[in-house]
């Protein structure tokens, strides 16, 4: 029951987060996304490092000075896998005319959707194999610390809901159809953290590189996607004020919780 009510937690920020199209009649000002982006980052950024690619070095640690290994080559898999998927499938991102991907005939709407479901995914994966680390014993992580990491996801996932379901309702879509289409970006985080523990169930030796390759996704999303849409134009510096607050907001609830 533990185990079904953590991975879903994070897809219930999501839904939380799309359901703001009911109560809110405008966009988000661009002020407030640069900051919940700037948000968004810090709480991936800080859960990469202490929830994936800390425990990943400790479950290492017979390799002694080679422990690094097992991060280092998953959390560059995690970055070519998320790399493949952006030059792979066809998405918008938010305040872009461009659509990325392969060429597609897909709707505006449906590129935006997509973009936000690209990133999901690896944020699903890192809450699964840190559930598969605590369900396996030996990655030093606490069901508490598992919890922490899929609480902090779902916080930084209620500012994404509400920017997509947002923008999705600008394009014509109903504010019905705007919450369905934004809450369900967020299914695949469970069905990505119940593929990774299923694999972590079946190849337990692979879990250290599955922590740092769930890590490099993440990353990859920040780098190449939040922090970029978070700097453009003006008031940047306010996106780099809510990475802060993320990135302490997520530390904390490690570590006081792990």
């Amino acid at each position: 029951m533990n185990l079904l009510i953590g991975i879903m937690i994070p897809f219930v920020g999501t839904a939380l987060g799309s359901a703001c199209v009911f109560f809110l009649k405008h966009e988000m000002k661009p002020l407030l996304q640069k900051i919940l982006l700037g948000f968004a980052s810090g709480v991936m950024v800080a859960a990469s490092v202490w929830s994936l690619l800390i425990p990943a070095m400790n479950m290492s640690e017979e390799m002694g000075k080679l422990a690094f290994i097992p991060a280092a080559v998953g959390l560059l898999l995690g970055m070519a896998f998320l790399l493949l998927m952006d030059r792979v499938i066809p998405h918008l991102h938010l305040g872009s005319d461009e659509p990325e991907g392969a060429h597609s005939s897909l709707s505006k709407s449906m590129m935006l959707i997509f973009a936000v479901t690209l990133h999901n995914f690896p944020e699903g994966m890192a809450v699964g194999v840190v559930f598969a680390g605590m369900l396996e014993g030996s990655a030093g992580i606490t069901l508490a610390g598992a919890f922490a990491l899929a609480i902090g996801i779902a916080i930084q996932n209620f500012p994404e809901g509400a920017i997509i379901s947002m923008p999705l309702k600008g394009t014509g879509i109903s504010r019905g159809k705007a919450f369905l289409y934004g809450a369900a970006s967020g299914i695949v985080e469970p069905l990505g953290a119940l593929l990774t523990i299923w694999l972590a169930s079946y190849i337990e030796p692979v879990l250290p590189y599955l922590l740092a390759f769930a890590a490099g996704a993440m990353l990859y999303v920040v780098v190449e996607e939040l922090i970029p849409e978070a700097s453009e134009g003006e008031h940047s510096n306010i996106a780099t004020v809510g990475f802060a607050i993320g990135f302490v907001l997520m530390m904390i609830l490690d570590v006081a919780l792990g």
